[in-house]
């Protein structure tokens, strides 16, 4: 997290695009920023969905060790979403890839969402850092969103990414269409496989 306070060759274009040394200007005006209707539908849809797990852990349905693992699984989610497959691209933003990607230093905020209910100064540091993170990037795209939009930016067009996440993306797709039918017949060899050894076993 504190790396991205700064500019740093080590992080990911997407969370670098607010600094003014990754801006190159493409010569128009007017930046195209992804709707904020969306980003807000985002936001409330995680608020919701942190709100069902506090009450489950305030009526004691789950404990703070839950908490924890669910903030884990929130971190293993995110890097689910930068290589293989985005919910919030896909069904929300609506955007091409990470690199112009509205929301992308939202991840150690929903990381460690969970921590708000669990009151310690190691989890609430963390929390709270994250915080801050999601802050600077939110008034810098308002102070200067010319760096987040792809037709003001350079840094942020397909000619100048050196991740290329989306194609690693779309050959999963294309993998995953093409063998469609072969991976359901290994898998129903799979269960049947197991139902049989199951059996066995009885």
């Amino acid at each position: 997290m504190i790396l991205r306070f700064f500019p740093s060759k080590l992080e990911s274009p997407g969370c670098q695009k607010q600094f003014a040394r990754n801006y190159l200007p493409t010569g128009e005006e007017k930046p195209q920023l992804q709707s904020w209707k969306r980003t807000f539908v985002v936001a409330l849809v995680w608020i919701v969905l942190n709100a069902i797990i506090g009450v489950l852990y305030y009526t004691r349905v789950i404990t703070v060790d839950i908490l924890v693992l669910i903030s884990l699984a929130y971190g293993v989610c995110d890097m689910i979403c930068i290589l293989f497959f985005c919910p919030f691209q896909t069904w929300f933003m609506k955007n091409r890839c990470c690199t112009d990607c509205r929301i992308y230093n939202w991840d150690f905020a929903m990381m460690f969402t969970p921590f708000i209910f669990i009151p310690h100064y190691y989890t609430w540091s963390l929390l709270g850092m994250s915080l801050l993170l999601l802050l600077r990037w939110e008034i810098t795209l308002r102070r200067h969103p010319e760096r987040f939009a792809e037709n003001t930016n350079a840094c942020v067009s397909c000619k100048n990414c050196n991740e290329k996440l989306c194609a690693h993306k779309k050959q999963l797709q294309i993998f995953i269409k093409k063998n469609k039918e072969l991976l359901r017949a290994k898998g129903s060899k799979l269960i049947e496989s197991i139902k049989k050894d199951n059996q066995k076993k009885r």
